[in-house]
């Protein structure tokens, strides 16, 4: 059964449970004349009256969004619960009027506290007893604030009907205005209750957030790798679910992909601790203090989509030198190939400084798909022997194998692998590399273009 399903039947067994015990009760006070078991009578009808309300609160509340009500109608059950409000102040002030008036009038007062009077009391109290405490059970389960508002009423009447049925017993021995005092009891105590139930319905319709939800929800957040800080936190209260917004701080060097990852992190985080909350969440990039030059550099040319390496730093005399390759299109203009390379060096200056000297070099970079075909492998061996000699002269590199020769429209393209000792540099395996690339197109001119993939040497101490 869903939870909709539930609250309906729980409002409805309170309407049925609340005009039984009103009918009982004015029926007793009647006979008895006993103000306070007419004043609850009163209030069980007013009761009755809530729990109606409360009955076509939750049907409505449980309606989904629309165009109208974008974040749906949860808040329904809270201004049904404001009027049950009103009503219990009215009727506590009410009450409260007559039991003085009776009390500065003691010829007033004239109690017959028979049987009947007692047996509808003890009764009723197992009744709000029993339906104070299932209502409370399935409020506290489907966030119902009318519920609760119902819960709290049978609650009171609990109190109420125990203060009523003290009245009448010291009226019985001899304690003339046993009941008024009573009376006066149920007024305080109907008011009292009306105060928490107006204070909770008001906090609901104000969307004041929870309390320490704020609190766990950002030690929640702050705990996911990758959240810098919390920029934006706003919570309300609808239904049974708590929605609002979260905008979270990430380090503007993070990817993409790595901030997506980063968001579903905090929102599955926030799903298991607190499966009722329900966050938009959004993440800003943010400038840490802690970012170095070349995280900045590499950030500016992402920014702009122009791949970038090799890029130097140098500091001379205190002065920052900056030096990088830039590869743009091969089949561009040089002019228009210089322009985005001024450009991407008038970012770099804006957010390092003007006094930062920098210098770009600028590649090709070959955007359409090469159309390849395998070499003869006699050509391939060829090209294998070149690299084996290239290998022996440097001294460095070692075992040149799996060698893949390619002829293609702009020229040869080669791929190989080769070995070297891992306790080397990058550096020093890149130069390595590097001369033994250019070795081979010196030896092979129609070489365009070689990618030397180096594995460590196994075995090396």
């Amino acid at each position: 059964m869903s939870d909709a399903d539930i609250k309906r039947q729980a409002a409805l067994a309170s309407i049925f449970a609340s005009a039984l015990l009103t009918i009982g009760k004015l029926v007793a006070g009647l006979l008895s004349g006993s103000l306070a078991l007419l004043s609850e009578a009163v209030h069980g009808l007013l009761d009755t009256g809530a729990t109606i309300l409360t009955f076509f609160a939750v049907q409505a509340a449980d309606k989904p969004a629309d165009d109208e009500h974008h974040y749906g109608h949860a808040k329904i059950e809270a201004v049904a619960a404001l009027a049950e409000t009103g009503l219990l102040i009215v009727l506590a002030i009410g009450v409260i009027v007559e039991a003085v008036r009776r009390l500065m009038t003691p010829s007033l007062e004239h109690v017959d506290a028979n049987w009947l009077t007692f047996a509808v009391l003890i009764v009723s109290i197992v009744v709000d007893v029993v339906r104070w405490r299932s209502l409370d059970a399935i409020a506290k389960r489907t966030k119902s604030d009318a519920l609760a508002a119902d819960a709290l009423h049978f609650s009171s009447d609990f109190v109420a009907s125990g203060l009523v049925l003290a009245g009448l017993l010291a009226t019985r021995f001899g304690v003339a205005q046993g009941d008024s005092l009573a009376a006066v009891g149920v007024a305080l105590f109907i008011g009292i209750a009306g105060y928490r139930l107006g204070r909770r319905t008001i906090d609901t319709l104000v969307d004041a957030a929870p309390a320490g939800l704020s609190e766990r929800l950002r030690r929640t957040v702050e705990s996911v790798p990758g959240v810098v800080d919390i920029e934006v936190l706003r919570l309300r209260p609808a239904g049974p679910q708590v929605i609002g917004e979260l905008s979270i701080a990430v380090p503007r060097t993070m990817p993409l992909e790595k901030v997506f990852t980063v968001k579903q992190r905090v929102i599955a985080a926030i799903a298991e601790d607190m499966p009722e909350v329900d966050l938009t969440v959004t993440a800003n990039p943010r400038a840490l203090d802690d970012e170095s030059v070349l995280e900045r550099v590499l950030l500016i040319a992402a920014r702009r989509r122009l791949p970038v390496h090799h890029v130097t730093i140098q500091d001379v005399g205190g002065k920052k030198s900056i030096s990088l390759d830039v590869e743009l299109d091969a089949h561009m203009s040089h002019g228009a190939a210089h322009e985005l390379a001024s450009s991407l060096e008038t970012a770099i200056s804006e957010e390092l400084g003007s006094d930062v000297e920098i210098e770009t070099h600028i590649e090709p970079l070959e955007v359409d798909e090469l159309s390849g075909r395998d070499l003869a492998p006699e050509r391939t061996r060829e090209i294998k022997k070149v690299l084996v000699s290239g290998a022996l002269n440097g001294g460095i590199i070692s075992d040149v194998h799996h060698v893949r020769a390619r002829d293609t429209d702009a020229g040869i393209v080669v791929n190989y692998h080769c070995r070297v000792d891992p306790a080397l540099s990058v550096h020093a395996v890149h130069e390595a590399v590097d001369v033994l690339d250019r070795h081979l197109r010196a030896e092979v001119t129609d070489v365009v273009r070689v990618v030397g993939h180096a594995d460590p040497l196994h075995g090396a101490p």
